[in-house]
């Protein structure tokens, strides 16, 4: 009688946490769109301390407004505020900010290449 009870909660509990986070077609799309790995990328962040600054989704005790939020990444037309956003243009922002505004507040924090595709195919599968 317990396990008859049991199933539907597990089901109901299953489809509740899928509709949590980007679905596995969308870590695809944001994988071949970057080159990179959105589970790495999610380390990378913590790593290079991205969410002192900023609220990442998919990071529960990333909740900072320093900097903007990082979230629905895809679904923005531009990056830090003039740039296009592509995949390209967000691992150079990534990685070398002040190279592209100079005035910016965002650290140059030493990401690497293969770091900044992994934090963009990160971004990139939220949208």
């Amino acid at each position: 009688m317990k396990r008859a009870r049991a199933i539907p909660l597990f089901v109901s509990l299953t489809i509740f946490l899928s509709a949590c986070g980007p679905s596995k077609e969308d870590r695809r799309w944001a994988a071949n769109m970057t080159g990179g790995d959105p589970a790495r990328g999610k380390i990378a962040i913590r790593h290079y301390g991205c969410i002192a600054c900023h609220t990442v989704d998919g990071i529960r005790e990333s909740d900072a407004l320093v900097g903007p939020p990082l979230t629905r990444m895809a679904s923005r037309s531009y990056l830090a505020g003039n740039m296009e956003n592509n995949p390209e243009n967000m691992i150079h922002w990534i990685q070398k900010p002040r190279e592209i505004h100079t005035d910016t507040a965002m650290p140059d924090t030493g990401v690497t290449k293969p770091d900044a595709r992994d934090i963009a195919s990160y971004l990139y599968q939220f949208r």
